[in-house]
């Protein structure tokens, strides 16, 4: 049974109610999940948010969860002019996930998430948030476990009820990657030189530079040149100036 979360820091829904998420980060750092794949062993048990008020508010998950995860994101995934969270979550035995967090009531809460990878120490790194293919719908796109299945999978964001979000996969691409194991940072995102969005990451083998699109629900890869001698992952972010 996954356990429940602890809300540490709530305000009054009356204080919160109209507020908004500006700033995102992770705390309680902890060792009770060593995967090691982002440099070390320690992970984070909670989140924050700073609200338009300037009053942080925290949630911390239990024993069984982690955020496994660089930074969080913030977008607006419904249209509403306020950003939601999005974060990597790790299960002690399943995994990771894709997860959404916004105010509920004043209250930060967790309101939608892929299922979990289902084993223990497999990651997936997210490559790039936003309405991919012109629709008008929001996706998010990740690299499904970047060392092992290098699989770019993208996911559409929707409303099924009123306060909860369905991520629902809609195109995948494999031979991708955009993580090497003991990397801080994630390689490469999303980028728009004029002609729609489209993410930049690695092949499989880190030996090319190369850009995905999403259109007509197909992915497909166009070849950005080699990665030379020195940080590929630094190589890879130049690429997302066009």
């Amino acid at each position: 049974m996954i356990r429940a979360l602890t809300v540490l820091a709530a305000l009054a829904a009356g204080a919160a109610g109209a507020q908004t998420i500006t700033a995102a980060r992770y705390d309680g750092p902890t060792d009770r999940y060593p995967h090691g794949v982002l440099g070390d062993e320690i992970e984070h048990d909670s989140l924050v948010v700073t609200l338009s008020n300037g009053r942080d508010q925290a949630v911390r998950w239990s024993d069984q969860i982690v955020f496994e995860d660089t930074a969080p994101r913030l977008a607006d995934l419904d249209g509403d002019g306020a950003p939601e969270v999005v974060v990597v979550e790790a299960h002690e035995r399943l995994g990771a996930r894709l997860a959404v967090w916004w105010l509920v009531d004043g209250r930060l809460a967790p309101m939608g998430a892929t299922g979990w990878i289902g084993t223990r120490f497999r990651w997936l790194a997210p490559a790039g948030i936003g309405d991919l293919d012109g629709d008008g719908a929001v996706e998010i796109a990740y690299v499904d476990r970047p060392h092992l299945a290098r699989v770019l999978r993208v996911v559409r964001v929707t409303f099924p009820e009123t306060g909860m979000v369905a991520l629902t996969e809609v195109a995948s691409l494999g031979g991708l990657s955009n993580h090497r194991i003991g990397d801080e940072t994630i390689a490469g995102g999303l980028r728009n030189c004029g002609q729609g969005p489209e993410m930049v990451l690695a092949d499989a083998g880190w030996s090319r530079i190369v850009a995905v699109r999403f259109a007509n629900g197909q992915l497909s890869q166009s070849d950005l040149g080699p990665l030379g001698p020195g940080d590929p992952v630094a190589q890879i972010d130049a690429r997302l100036t066009c």
